[in-house]
């Protein structure tokens, strides 16, 4: 019996590469009432995750960095539910670029997908931030969760917008490295170890995930009775962190992943020596 190596199960990284070409091509040609379906669900996920990353911050008194590490592996609920219960999300479809520059999709393809999951993704959102008000949830711990919610959006909207964009280029290649080392596993215990640590490290270092704050900015507007937080600042915040969200997802993961297993229309194993 030949022995396996450590970690034999899992797929290697050429073959990886195949799986999300082909998952970008199966993404780009979903219909359309599907893909809204989806996209609105992982909006909800993704402001599930929030809301528990908000709650779990409100009132820690474990210091700042194992509370921000606590608060990032909370947050990785959002994308275990997306991977594996199955929805649409924008950042992570950033990865169909692959399949684009094999030429098995094309531009208005790709632009399609992204434009509906964006919006679907934001209505989520929009209607997770309705049900959390409706439920009072930012009464919580005697409004602490109120304060520590208004508290994390001031602070996205006084981001500059460089920094904004930085930060979203930053995250969203976290996000996608998430994906995929996500398609690597072959169980649902193999995925959602694969999510726990990029995705906790995104939110501990403070990075900017684009439909979170479709989440966290509308639900501390909507509890800011003074004008803490600039609605000029949200609508910056929201536009460079998803052009930071497509650079890091389009260029640094999915580009470089193409770069060095896909070019030519074979994966590096199959090329000859």
């Amino acid at each position: 019996m030949t022995q396996q190596p450590f970690l034999g199960d899992s797929c290697p990284p050429a073959q990886i590469a195949r799986r999300i070409e082909g998952m970008g091509v199966a993404k780009a040609r979903v219909d359309t009432l599907t893909l809204l379906v989806l996209s609105v669900l992982a909006g909800a996920f993704i402001s599930l995750a929030a809301l528990l990353y908000t709650v779990v911050l409100s009132g820690s008194e474990l210091g700042f960095g194992p509370t921000r590490l606590l608060g990032g592996l909370s947050f990785c609920l959002g994308l275990v539910l997306v991977v594996i219960g199955g929805a649409e999300l924008f950042t992570g479809n950033n990865l169909l670029a692959m399949a684009w520059a094999s030429r098995l999709i094309g531009s208005r393809e790709v632009l399609r997908n992204w434009v509906l999951v964006y919006l679907g993704n934001v209505v989520g959102c929009l209607g997770t931030v309705l049900l959390v008000l409706w439920a009072g949830s930012a009464g919580l711990h005697d409004g602490a969760v109120g304060e520590m919610a208004l508290k994390i959006a001031r602070g996205k909207a006084e981001l500059t917008l460089g920094a904004a964009f930085a930060r979203g280029i930053l995250c969203n290649a976290l996000v996608c490295l998430a994906t995929w080392l996500a398609m690597a596993g072959r169980s649902v215990t193999d995925k959602i170890l694969a999510i726990l640590f990029p995705i906790a490290a995104f939110v501990a270092l403070g990075f900017e995930h684009s439909i979170a704050n479709w989440f966290f900015l509308p639900f501390g507007l909507a509890l800011d009775g003074q004008g803490a937080v600039s609605l000029a600042g949200a609508a910056g915040n929201l536009l460079a962190v998803t052009a930071g969200n497509l650079v890091g997802g389009t260029l640094l993961v999915a580009g470089m992943y193409w770069l060095a297993y896909l070019r030519g229309g074979d994966t590096l194993e199959e090329r000859p020596s």
